[in-house]
């Protein structure tokens, strides 16, 4: 008897087969599926980089700043009254956004700017799709938007630009072709960053707009964007993490669009 031919209940054998097999190779390709989600689940909680304490907690008792957070970020608006300007910030893949908040201090409470540090699914940029305006409605007196991020932040940062009034990269650089875009860019970055080096944020300058502004931080390293603590790969700075957050509130004050 062959493979065609009816079995002693009169079923061919073969179609039998046929679908054991497919059940096999479906049943094989839904268990990579689950390995493949739990493995991202388990990568992006795994040595997520927290807020360094004290530098957050002198944030947070800074009378000129008020701290709000919400699911989806963490509103830093200025007691004083705001000028009309906000920046949508993302964080670096698997870095807390509450260790942002003390970098942004002296812009928020010295010029009057409101940031939203947003908290991006699985603490990674790329899997969140949420678009520019689930952040911006957190403040919604705030009238001209500028969209920037640290290190793969300022990746996913690119591509959200086009809803925004200007970009800022934050040792970061573009995946994206923004070349005809005519939006006003910021590019900061430090001399002894080891993981966006000086050179990488050069070769990535032809994705940006010809009158792109670029800033290096003498002896800022990568993580200096932040109050995080060191990170593997990177460089070691020379320059006090104070004068980092100084330097950046200065150049955001003379770049941020007014309303």
């Amino acid at each position: 008897m062959t493979d065609t031919e009816p079995s002693a209940g009169g079923a061919p054998r073969a179609p039998r087969r046929r679908f054991r097999v497919l059940r096999w190779i479906l049943g094989g390709l839904g268990a990579l599926v689950v390995l493949a989600v739990v493995g991202i689940l388990i990568y992006s909680q795994v040595g997520v980089m927290r807020a360094e304490p004290d530098p957050l907690a002198e944030a947070r008792a800074n009378p000129g700043m008020t701290i709000t957070e919400d699911g989806a970020g963490i509103v830093l608006s200025p007691t004083d009254g705001d000028t009309g300007r906000g920046l949508v910030f993302i964080p670096g893949a698997k870095v807390d956004a509450l260790g942002y908040v003390a970098t942004f201090a002296d812009t928020v409470v010295d010029d009057g700017v409101t940031v939203v540090i947003t908290r991006p699914w699985l603490n990674l940029a790329f899997f969140d799709p949420r678009p520019l305006s689930t952040f911006t409605d957190l403040a919604p007196a705030v009238e001209s938007w500028a969209v920037g991020g640290h290190s793969l932040g300022g990746v996913r940062a690119c591509q959200l630009a086009s809803d925004a009034d200007a970009l800022v990269l934050f040792a970061s650089y573009c995946a994206t072709d923004l070349t005809a875009s005519g939006l006003p860019v910021l590019s900061l970055s430090g001399s002894e960053d080891g993981l966006s080096t000086p050179q990488k944020i050069a070769d990535a300058a032809t994705e940006l707009p010809s009158d792109a502004v670029f800033v290096e931080i003498p002896g800022a390293s990568h993580a200096s964007f932040g109050a995080y603590g060191p990170q593997a790969g990177d460089g070691t700075p020379t320059i006090d993490r104070a004068e980092v957050d100084r330097i950046i509130a200065d150049e955001l004050d003379t770049f941020l669009p007014a309303p």
